[in-house]
């Protein structure tokens, strides 16, 4: 009796013990449906290995796989029920066996208790709960038994990863049960002796236990991170093919056949329009809009979207049945908040929604969206946010075409206000443009550039949405606003057929407390004014070849040293005050100073590269190559990205050996065409590791003379210096910081501040004698507040 009653106490604490579990990875879960249904199976399982204990070993694994299985299929409807999945019960069976697990790994946060997301959960607490009471509660093992309960329990903790709060009074509860299992032990005593001395040895083992927990517990917390990995990260979730990816260049095809039928919408009661949303494009790499997202299976209630501050939100119903749109894209009227009908993907950052499969005709669905309409009133006083969070929204590639960086300097001048500029090129594009049905696909930049300024006479100057939108963000994009393409419907607020002729795209820009706003550059007339009339895309003057020397300042007969010609607070000491029989106690002042600058400017370096988390050392990195190329005089332009960044960084162009350039004033930023003498750098989204400037993009002749310093001299870089470092492994850690918070590890931050300071070293050598002194001592990096 006594052995049969210690039993059901190692029985019971490991049914609460995969009831924790459950209770652990139900956390993730939309309800508590999953938690229910992992204790049901930890009961189940230890309730039936306890009741049929006195059988023969070998009987009881099919009977737990005949009961395990009628378990599983009741799960099955159940869940199925709760999702208001249709379809037979076969079917769902085979796809929740088959995709279960990467299911569980792609779902969206919180995930919805569905068939495929609860069957696997379910099915290992019942084996866990099988092999636990076979070892602890038949073989008499507790020790042992414990195991399969606590590879469960870690699972789940696993699997939830940094996407819950800390499980901690689950935890000790866990433990707690653990330890009342072990103290219960179901051997029973043969003698007083022997039962005092284990009782003894199991006390001081247990006091050892803690007493050691205690000693060490503290650091090896230290040493643990605090934000555990999420097993997502190595599921590849669902993706798309090219033309779910940049939808953009079906525009065309659609334009050309404005009368098929693509679907069918149910009406919207007290609305004029209804805008659907097929799909938002946000990355441009010169060549093609494209989605770029993370897609991630989702239930019937999506994520809701952060609420706008003074913004009306519209809650719109709306039945859409599918006719002969193909793809994947499910449309939808902005943002929608709830779908049923249809199995879906989401991605929070873009709103685009996407079906496991091809869409096929018949496909029925309903969308409760939350449309949010911020406070127009507030746009003309509204700035756009910058800084690595928008880099994605202002890249615009490689080789901007000159003609379209002049275009969107001229747009931008005189317009120092966010709205003001995006006002202005939504103005141009529907002054100067006609919109055509039978327009070439196409926004690349060649096409854009075609669109354009091309000849009216040869096909210029014309298009469908596809190059307005393309156009009105790109231009955006280069005057310092984020901005993307989003491709959709126009669709009868009556209801009834989406054709080809509804399908349209437009650009939208994001500000500041008022989210995306959509803009509309179509034109507005049926005659246009034509490009030239306000604009003339003609070229620069190429910049001076290589072999000229550049201009020159006649040399001053003085015959103080080149450091007494030159006041650079960038690159060189400044004015040098040569005091003859200067006392004593100035030199010790100036020695002391010096090497008090020297100390802090090395504890600037130690703290931003060994102190912090992997991203803040990252970061610290890249400040110090940002002051390495500020104190060689070439300040790093702030609306370049990183990739362009490290270019800049790798081609240093000095001045001549005993040439003396004749300093410049720095040009307003967006002050028109760009000066004769050069021609403008690309532009393109703020480095990651500090702030984008909203003025636009800066023409310059020269980086180093961009402030308007006077005249340096400064040698050449010899045949004989090395090259310099490179610093790839910076620019992928820069990245990973601003795309991926938290992913970079202690040997990426490693490498990237070795980098950094390899390529510093290696650009202060290049430098002159005294400048590598100054280049030491300078206090500019302690007071421009990059770290």
């Amino acid at each position: 009796m006594v052995r049969w009653a210690r039993s059901l106490v190692v029985a019971a604490a490991l049914a609460g013990m995969i009831a924790l579990a459950g209770l652990v990875l139900g956390r993730i879960y939309a309800d508590s449906l999953l938690v229910v249904l992992v204790g049901g199976a930890g009961l189940g399982s230890v309730g039936l290995s306890v009741a049929v204990r006195r059988l023969p070993n070998w009987a009881v694994a099919p009977i737990s796989a005949v009961l395990l299985t009628a378990y599983t299929i009741g799960v099955l409807k159940w869940a199925a029920g709760r999702a208001e999945m249709t379809g037979p019960l076969v079917q769902i069976a085979r796809d929740s066996l088959g995709n279960g697990i990467p299911r569980l790994l792609t779902a969206m946060i919180p995930v919805e208790p569905t068939p495929d997301t609860v069957v696997v959960p379910v099915i290992a607490a019942w084996l866990a709960g099988l092999a636990a009471t076979e070892v602890a509660v038949r073989a008499g093992r507790v020790l042992l038994g414990l195991v399969p309960v606590t590879a469960l329990y870690a699972g789940a903790l696993y699997v939830v990863g940094p996407n819950a709060s800390t499980a901690g009074g689950t935890t000790l509860g866990f433990a707690g049960l653990a330890i009342l299992a072990l103290a219960t032990s179901n051997r029973p005593a043969r003698a007083e002796g022997p039962t005092k001395v284990r009782g003894s040895a199991a006390a001081a083992g247990l006091v050892a236990v803690l007493a050691f927990a205690a000693a060490i517990g503290p650091w090896i917390g230290g040493q643990v991170s605090a934000t555990p990995v999420d097993p997502r990260r190595y599921v590849q979730p669902p993706q798309v093919d090219s033309l779910d990816e940049s939808p953009l260049n079906r525009i065309s095809g659609w334009m050309l056949a404005p009368e098929q039928r693509l679907l069918e919408v149910s009406p919207v009661p007290g609305r004029k329009r209804i805008r659907l949303r097929l799909a938002v494009m946000p990355d441009y790499d010169g060549i093609t809009w494209r989605v770029g997202a993370t897609y991630r299976n989702a239930g019937r209630v999506l994520p809701q979207q952060p609420r706008l501050a003074d913004a009306t939100v519209d809650t719109v119903r709306q039945q859409i049945t599918i006719d002969g749109l193909t793809g994947r894209l499910l449309p939808a009227v902005p943002t929608p908040a709830e779908i049923t009908g249809a199995r879906v993907a989401f991605d929070a950052a873009t709103g685009t929604v996407i079906a496991p499969a091809q869409l096929a005709a018949g496909l029925r669905y309903d969308v409760v969206s939350a449309e949010q309409t911020p406070d127009l009133d507030l746009l003309p006083a509204a700035d756009v946010p910058s800084g690595g969070a928008v880099a994605r929204y202002l890249t615009v590639g490689d080789n901007v075409p000159e003609p379209i960086q002049r275009l969107a300097e001229q747009l931008a001048e005189g317009n120092g206000a966010a709205y003001d500029r995006a006002a202005a090129i939504e103005e141009f594009l529907s002054e100067h443009y006609r919109k055509v049905a039978d327009a070439p696909s196409g926004h690349a930049y060649p096409n854009l550039s075609f669109f354009l300024f091309g000849p009216r006479d040869q096909g210029g100057q014309v298009g469908t949405s596809e190059q307005f939108a393309a156009s009105f963000a790109v231009l955006a994009r280069l005057t310092g606003l984020p901005s993307r393409v989003v491709v959709g419907f126009d669709a009868p607020a009556a209801g009834g057929a989406v054709t080809g002729g509804d399908a349209i795209a437009w650009p939208e820009v994001l500000f500041d407390g008022l989210g995306w706003v959509p803009f509309d550059p179509m034109p507005k007339n049926k005659n246009p004014r034509p490009v030239e009339e306000d604009f003339t895309p003609k070229p620069t003057k190429p910049p001076s070849p290589p072999s000229e020397p550049p201009p020159s300042v006649a040399p001053s007969s003085s015959s103080a040293p080149p450091a007494a010609l030159a006041a650079d607070p960038g690159n060189g000491p400044g004015a040098v005050v040569v005091a003859g029989g200067a006392s004593g106690s100035v030199l010790l002042v100036l020695v002391a100073a010096a090497l008090v600058l020297l100390a802090m400017r090395r504890s600037l370096r130690n703290r931003r590269l060994f102190e912090g988390t992997p991203d803040a050392r990252i970061a610290g990195a890249w400040a110090e190559l940002r002051d390495a190329l500020r104190l060689a005089g070439r300040p790093m332009p702030s609306h370049l990205a990183a990739t362009e960044a490290a270019a800049y960084a790798a081609t240093p162009a000095p001045p001549k050996p005993g040439r003396l350039r004749r300093a410049t004033p720095e040009p307003a930023p967006i002050s028109g065409p760009a000066p004769a003498s050069g021609p403008a750098p690309t532009s393109g989204p703020a480095p990651i590791s500090g702030p984008a400037p909203m003025s636009g993009p800066v023409s310059t002749p020269d980086p180093a003379l961009a402030s308007g310093r006077a005249p340096t001299a400064e040698r050449a870089p010899s045949v004989a210096d090395p090259p310099l470092p490179p610093l790839d492994e910076l620019v992928a850690g820069i990245n990973t910081v601003g795309f991926a918070p938290g992913a970079a590890d202690d040997g990426q931050a490693a490498r990237a501040g070795r980098q950094a300071v390899e390529y510093a070293t290696a650009l202060r050598a290049r430098r002159s004698w005294w400048r590598r002194i100054w280049w030491s001592l300078h206090p500019g990096p302690l007071r421009w507040h990059r770290d």
